[in-house]
């Protein structure tokens, strides 16, 4: 039996509302029996069938903050598009809170997928994926498992895999490193299992040192200020479990990614701190379907909210040559 969440019917997002695009809450639910919530975005006066996309992202956000500014910004363009909370965050499902799985996480995009595929407004062979952060490197995992995927954009892509294993630019790819984060997340399971709650490893910090890293500068003014902030968002709150983490030193994602036949474009700011991830990601992908779009002057946030970097036209087109 599939969960009964609790939803708000309030406009609550970082972005203004469109006057053409029809908006509503759905559930479903993941091959786990997580239930998950989505805001539904759909071009007024649409009919028959449309092309569709499962947004999420970025990681440690909610569906209120940059992935359903994307999804409307689709839905201007024609397309239906879904932004969904994953699992164990925001106003989705599943207990404890604030947990992230490799696993689980890819799932909920295939579960996205489910749920887009029988919906009487959706022509199931048009069904495409966009993850932005974090989110992007789960989107071309689940880009690599489901072949009812026909197309995948990620943004600004974070391999979560790689940078809990590696550290930043893999300045901590050791064995002794790594031991090292397995021993303290394994002492807090003690701990938290003693407590008998989970411990949260916290958000972007209330108030930044002067000599903060400029990354760290660009997320506290996204999801610290009015900008971007929203209250159910981990990133601008307490963060996630501390020991949510384990699972990702152990558990590489894109493994296959040099299999994903259907098409994918990499959109990253050139910027970025975290431009490394998309270029090497790229580099492993196959086929002449393939492509790795840079922004130039762009920095890992930018393309999370700045309508004049993020190239949603370049996108819509993407989108259509590929999902019609």
């Amino acid at each position: 039996m599939q969960e009964t969440l609790s939803m708000t019917s309030s406009w609550d997002k970082t972005f203004p509302k469109s006057e053409t695009v029809a908006h509503e809450k759905i559930t479903f639910h993941n091959r786990y029996g997580i239930a998950l919530a989505a805001d539904l975005y759909r071009p007024k006066g649409a009919d028959g069938t449309l092309p569709a996309i499962a947004i999420s992202g970025p990681f440690g956000a909610v569906k209120e903050q940059a992935s359903g500014l994307y999804a409307q910004e689709l839905a201007q363009r024609g397309f239906l598009t879904i932004a969904f909370d994953p699992s164990y965050t925001g106003e989705s499902g599943g207990y404890p809170r604030y947990v992230a799985s490799p696993d689980i996480n890819t799932e909920d995009f295939c579960a996205a997928v489910d749920c887009l595929c029988v919906r009487p407004d959706v022509d199931p062979e048009g069904i495409g994926i966009l993850g932005i952060g974090g989110w992007g490197g789960m989107a071309l995992n689940a880009a690599a498992v489901d072949t009812r995927i026909k197309a995948t954009v990620a943004s600004t892509m974070y391999d979560m895999t790689r940078v809990n294993a590696k550290g930043y630019f893999d300045s901590e790819d050791s064995p002794q490193a790594r031991y090292e984060k397995r021993k303290a997340m394994c002492d807090q399971r003690t701990i938290d299992y003693r407590n008998g709650s989970y411990a949260l490893a916290g958000g972007v910090p209330d108030s930044l040192p002067q000599d903060a890293p400029a990354f760290l500068k660009d997320y506290y003014a996204y999801y610290k200020t009015p900008r971007g902030y929203h209250p159910r968002s981990l990133n601008s709150n307490g963060g996630w479990n501390i020991t949510s983490a384990l699972s990702f030193l152990n558990m590489p994602i894109l493994q296959y990614s040099s299999e994903i036949r259907s098409a994918v474009l990499m959109v990253h700011g050139e910027k970025a701190h975290s431009c490394y991830f998309s270029k090497d990601a790229f580099a492993k992908l196959t086929g002449d379907n393939k492509e790795l779009l840079l922004i130039p002057g762009a920095s890992h946030t930018d393309l999370y909210d700045r309508r004049d970097m993020i190239p949603f036209d370049r996108i819509a087109t993407f989108f259509l040559q590929y999902l019609q």
